[in-house]
């Protein structure tokens, strides 16, 4: 057997060719990287446009250079560009093919700059605008539910705490809750691109260049408040890739626990809600069966989410400064990232304002359990003058004497609360239903509808400037 032959057969399979196809397949970045192609070819553009105003390069340079820019990037969209494995990455791809097109001029582009620098500047452009997706995404998200909330800011339905009856809130209210939710995840959003909003462009390998560039040129064209302000951070850092990650994983956990109540909600033990065949499925073996898939697969999805925050925490956790290979493995975790929660929004917001409200379920549920008897306990307080743990004990009497006659509390007689208490009147009786409930909590973020209509109104105008 031939030591070629041998040495093929020691590495196998798909690297039946040696050592320098394994190589070759943990080097490349190509078939994931290229997504970055439109951001490749923006940071060229820009940084050739300052490298000619700073006579660095020619006019003659700049102008071929941005005409074979334009070309490939026309390629890169009409499926007409060949990406090369042997080329490693979306930067060589393009410089490559732009050496076809220019020749010569097309070895000037890379002057006074590093792959170091022009992937961190790529990487962080493509998280900036899928920052600006997700708050589109979660703008969109907060309005279906602002509708939902104005729809039913008077529906009475169960509040829960340890997912039993506490006591009985608005739809709205409820709707409201998520409003607050992703309100917080906006925020972060608008605080990550803030803070991410300087351009790393011109900081080279690691050291900065010798070469008289203008970073604060390049970092304008390229619509970023000011360059880094450290080469060898600039090069090192991926925090802006972490906080998206972080922000992703924090909305994927407020959108399970929604996903979660859906499914709840719509079982045949809570029927208050219904959700089209756009958002359901049928079983394949039970024709009564109508599954609320969608929001299942957005339940499981955050795991998925969740996984690529811990994976690149644990790519960034031991690398010294400045740059490392292990860096090229931060772009996957947050493109698969990104496009999931971006079909999670989008999945929900139509789930959102697909579900159809059963108002009889939600009123009848929010009558369980006993639900009033804290009004009771706050009627004493207020009319009595009792204080509040002796009105616990006396509503808990109460409950327990409607219990054993399996009557709700608005169902007891006077007489009986009157054994009770004897200095209970039949006012009470007027803080016993759920309505007179909900109205009564009129404290600021309280469940009373002109309350809830209070902070949609509030939403509605804060959500114009998000």
């Amino acid at each position: 057997m031939s030591e070629q032959k041998s040495s093929n057969q020691m590495w196998g399979g798909r690297f039946a060719s040696g050592p320098d196809a394994i190589m070759e397949e943990i080097n490349a970045s190509i078939g994931f990287d290229k997504k970055l192609y439109s951001q490749d070819i923006r940071g060229s553009l820009a940084h050739a446009a300052m490298l000619a105003e700073k006579q660095i390069i020619t006019m003659d340079d700049l102008n071929q250079i941005t005409q074979g820019l334009n070309q490939i990037l026309t390629e890169i969209e009409n499926g007409e560009f060949t990406f090369s494995r042997r080329l490693e990455d979306i930067h060589m791809n393009i410089e490559a093919r732009l050496a076809e097109l220019i020749g010569e001029p097309a070895g000037r582009l890379h002057t006074a700059r590093s792959r170091n620098d022009q992937v961190a500047l790529d990487f962080r452009l493509w998280v900036k605008e899928e920052f600006e997706k997700t708050a589109n995404a979660l703008k969109n998200l907060i309005a279906a539910f602002l509708e939902r909330a104005e729809e039913h800011s008077n529906t009475v339905m169960p509040g829960f705490t340890h997912l039993q009856t506490a006591q009985p809130v608005t739809f709205g209210h409820h709707c409201m809750a998520y409003v607050e939710m992703f309100g917080r995840d906006l925020s972060r959003v608008r605080d990550a691109i803030e803070r991410m909003n300087e351009s790393p462009l011109g900081a080279a390998a690691l050291a900065g260049t010798g070469f008289p560039i203008d970073r604060h040129m390049t970092a304008e064209a390229l619509g970023f408040k000011e360059p880094t302000r450290n080469s060898i951070d600039s090069v090192s850092d991926r925090d802006y890739a972490l906080e998206f990650l972080s922000v992703a994983s924090i909305c994927a956990i407020h959108l399970s626990r929604l996903a979660e109540e859906i499914v709840i909600w719509s079982t045949s033990q809570f029927r208050f809600i219904r959700l089209s065949d756009a958002f359901s499925t049928g079983s394949s073996i039970m024709p009564q069966k109508k599954n609320p898939d969608a929001a299942e697969l957005v339940r499981a999805k955050t795991g998925r989410i969740n996984g690529s925050l811990i994976s690149l925490l644990t790519v960034m956790k031991g690398l010294p400064l400045a740059y490392s290979k292990d860096m090229q493995e931060d772009k996957e975790a947050v493109f698969d990232a990104a496009e999931t929660l971006e079909l999670c929004l989008a999945a929900m917001s139509g789930m959102v304002r697909d579900m159809q409200i059963n108002q009889d379920a939600m009123k009848l549920a929010a009558g369980s359990g006993y639900s009033t008897a804290t009004d009771l306990a706050d009627w004493l307080v207020r009319e009595l003058g009792m204080p509040f743990r002796e009105a616990h004990h006396v509503t808990g009497r109460a409950v327990a004497l409607a219990e054993e006659k399996q009557l709700d509390l608005a169902q007891l007689s006077l007489a009986e609360i009157q054994s009770i208490h004897p200095d209970i009147t039949d006012a009470v009786f007027d803080y016993l239903t759920v309505e007179k409930s909900v109205k009564s909590r009129q404290s600021f973020g309280g469940t009373a509808p002109h309350e809830v209509q209070r902070q949609i109104t509030y939403w509605k105008e804060r959500l114009k400037k998000a």
